[in-house]
């Protein structure tokens, strides 16, 4: 056993993470104290990042079964859900905020790496990817900094692995100043019956380590991303991994050849706290152990400590566990692919008294010897009631009265919507998706058709041909969340369905990542709490099952504060029928504009209201089930009878942004006019959830009409699209408000100017 020469400390310990009831709790897992190593081992197993001690307790009451649901939230690598024709989608989204807040390249890109690997080591080969983007002032340089970083590294990572980026979202708000908000999608195709586990099991059979060598890079990752970022921070750059996307793609490669050999019995991807989470999560889901010799695993650095081999979070690894009598299959694989591939141990059985060991060597010397159950989250890992409390702005906010802001005139609403199609929450993303491929694979049906979600034909070589996609989007309004964060959550779950309809797709599943601060500060907490719930809520009305996520916790710092609470709503849909595709341009001159559902003075937590009006402190926008189902249900009828041309739900910005934007994306105008039953601001530029704006031919109206009127749907008639050409006006009242050239200028040119 490697022994220090005193033992750690109570001081180790706290230094490490954990909390003196934990030192405690280990001595008596043990039977004695740890080593160093030992203790290292448990820091990172029960960190947040890994174990979700302070959430687990909340995220058990989010609904996880379906027809479709193929495995359950958490038991493997990434979510896994059946789509038909023999064929299964593989999907998750997680963060890497801490370390692109440090080192803003390699942190987006080594989160891209990671959540590939996620889909990868299930067998699915991945086809789509998204990101969800936050970050604080841009009028601060260290901002512009950080948002260059973070989207070349998701750029040149994505990009060089060969899987399109099809989609995303990007706010800025000062309360992500210290603290982005880097969260990764990636979504995958599998053969259902042909999906690899991650677990290990059968007394005997050979444990590999695939794929780069292990360097210094990572150590106490999972520990650093579970604490506060401060001025200290930059001092644990060694926490920040390095990735390599050429090495990740010849181990994609080499992945699924191995997993299609069947000889595979168990393989997960070597992330958060890298070895040690691999060898004790797979052993504990299988009750076996392992015994692991850590001179073979293959170093780039010599003379490693046994706790640095062990916690390294280097990229492009993974730990698998195969057949005893087919290495020669296996190291033949990754030879021809020319990547690392060694044996390091065996699958040990469960003793007596637990359900299995793991024992490491290094230098012929017992290092550490731990039981795999304790270490995982599910296992013994601990798992908190943390106290919680409503913070007092939330009444402060509950105050808010609209008869108190002075409605608009109509002389006003230019310079509205040149702020709001100028403003980085609301303008084109192009500086960012010109960055990156959207294209590569040729399964993209939304680069050159816009949508409110991804569109992407599922399509993987050797595997069944069918002519259904993927419909794909990530959402979320942190200010909305942060007013109510139980009703913001909910309309973050009814967007990602909303975008999901409006794109022709029928919303299935769901995948989550909730960012959020201090989870020991009760304001914080009850936040968290009550964002759950409202989430859980929403998914169970939308029957769309949680199928796992993640969970980031510390987004904190002295100087700012918490970040907005953001629980990122990863949504997959799926769209059976090409023919059921709708995208949000406008289509020909004459059509008809429709507002499908119900308007209202609302202005709260608007963009408009927020950062035009200067009004910080407002409720969510209100929102019921039952209008978001109708809005919804009906606009899925009526793409699937093929009335409709285009649709584009409601959101940030109001009604004008939605309408410039589809005027915009189809090259034409519209003239149209307001509702004088409601302010003339709250029906532009108002945020009233569960709206949709359409159109339809002058052939189609008498029967949209008599459909919406015999289902009891609320809608107006807007007006009408007008030509094209770069004088065409935006017609609010029989005003022209902005030509569409000018329109163009600002959005699209927006965020490329502050960036240049």
């Amino acid at each position: 056993m490697d022994t220090l020469e005193s033992l750690p400390t109570l001081e180790t310990a706290r230094k490490l993470g954990l909390l003196p009831e934990e030192f405690d709790r280990i001595a008596e897992i043990l039977g004695r104290q740890p080593n160093f190593t030992e203790l290292s081992i448990f820091s990172v197993m029960w960190s947040e990042h890994c174990s979700y001690k302070n959430s687990i307790v909340w995220l058990k009451t989010l609904p996880r079964d379906s027809d479709r649901m193929l495995a359950k939230a958490g038991d493997e690598n990434a979510g896994l859900v059946d789509i038909g024709d023999g064929l299964a989608c593989s999907f998750k989204i997680e963060s890497h905020n801490h370390p692109s807040a440090l080192e803003p390249y390699q942190g987006a890109a080594t989160g891209v790496g990671g959540i590939n690997r996620d889909i990868f080591t299930m067998g699915a080969r991945p086809i789509a990817q998204l990101n969800s983007l936050r970050f604080g002032s841009l009028d601060l340089p260290k901002t512009r900094r950080l948002l260059r970083g973070v989207v070349k590294g998701i750029g040149d990572y994505g990009n060089a692995f060969g899987i399109p980026t099809v989609g995303g979202e990007l706010y800025f708000d000062e309360s992500y100043n210290t603290n982005p908000l880097v969260n990764a999608f990636s979504a995958g195709i599998v053969e259902v019956g042909k999906v690899a586990k991650a677990t290990s099991y059968g007394v005997g059979n050979p444990v590999f380590i695939v794929g780069s060598a292990t360097g210094k890079d990572g150590i106490h990752g999972a520990t650093f991303a579970s604490e506060d970022i401060s001025a200290a921070s930059t001092d644990k750059l060694p926490a920040v991994q390095v990735g390599d996307p050429f090495m990740e793609k010849l181990l994609l490669e080499a992945t699924l050849e191995i997993i299609a050999t069947g000889y595979v019995i168990g393989i997960q991807d070597m992330g958060a706290a890298g070895i040690i989470c691999s060898t004790s999560e797979m052993s504990a889901k299988g009750e076996h152990g392992m015994i692991i010799d850590l001179d073979k695993v293959p170093t780039r650095q010599a003379n490693m400590a046994p706790f640095e081999i062990l916690l390294s979070e280097s990229q492009e690894r993974m730990l698998v566990v195969i057949e005893k009598g087919k290495e020669h299959i296996i190291q033949g694989i990754f030879d021809k692919w020319d990547l690392n591939c060694a044996q390091i141990g065996e699958v040990t059985p469960k003793g007596e008294n637990d359900l299995g060991r793991l024992h490491f060597y290094r230098f012929g010397q017992l290092v550490a010897d731990v039981p795999a159950y304790d270490l995982v989250l599910g296992g013994g890992a601990p798992q908190y009631h943390r106290e919680y409390k409503e913070p007092a702005y939330i009444k402060e906010y509950a105050k808010f009265d609209v008869d108190d802001v002075d409605d608009l005139d109509a002389d006003d609403i230019r310079k509205v919507a040149e702020h709001l199609l100028a403003h980085p929450n609301i303008c084109s993303r192009k500086w960012v998706y010109e960055q990156y491929d959207s294209m590569v694979g040729t399964a993209n049906r939304s680069t050159n058709a816009p949508s409110d979600a991804a569109v992407v034909r599922v399509k993987a070589a050797g595997m069944p041909a069918t002519e259904k996609s993927i419909v794909i989007t990530v959402d979320c309004n942190g200010r909305y969340v942060n007013a109510n964060p139980r009703q913001g959550a909910m309309i973050a779950v009814a967007e990602a369905c909303r975008n999901i309809v409006c794109s022709g797709g029928e919303p299935i599943a769901v995948t989550n990542n909730l960012n959020f601060g201090n989870p020991y500060v009760p304001e914080v907490y009850w936040q968290f709490v009550e964002a759950v719930q409202g989430m859980g809520e929403a998914c169970k009305r939308f029957s769309t099952p949680v199928t796992g996520g993640n969970v980031s916790f510390y987004n904190q710092s002295s100087d700012d504060g918490p970040v907005f609470p953001t629980p990122t709503i990863g949504m997959l849909g799926l769209m059976e029928n090409p023919d059921h595709r709708m995208t949000m341009n406008f289509k020909a001159a004459g059509d008809l504009i429709y507002l499908i559902g119900q308007s209202t003075n609302d202005l709260a937590s608007s963009e408009y209201l927020y950062s035009y009006r200067d009004i910080k402190a407002s409720p969510a926008p209100a929102f019921t089930f039952d209008d978001e189902w109708h809005v919804q249900e009906g606009i899925k009828t009526m793409i699937r009878k093929g009335w409709l041309l285009s649709a584009h739900d409601v959101s940030d910005g109001g009604l004008f942004i939605t309408l410039a934007e589809s005027a915009m994306t189809g090259d034409k105008g519209f003239s149209v006019v307001t509702d004088d039953r409601h302010r003339l601001d709250a029906f532009l530029f108002g945020e009233s959830q569960s709206r949709v704006v359409v159109t339809v031919s002058p052939e189609q109206q008498h029967i949209v009409e008599g459909y919406l009127n015999d289902t009891v749907m609320p809608f107006m008639l807007l007006g009408t699209v007008t030509d094209a050409g770069a004088t065409t006006p935006f017609v609010i009242n029989d005003a022209p408000i902005l030509t569409l050239a000018e329109a163009k200028n600002l959005y699209d040119n927006a965020l490329g100017t502050i960036m240049a």
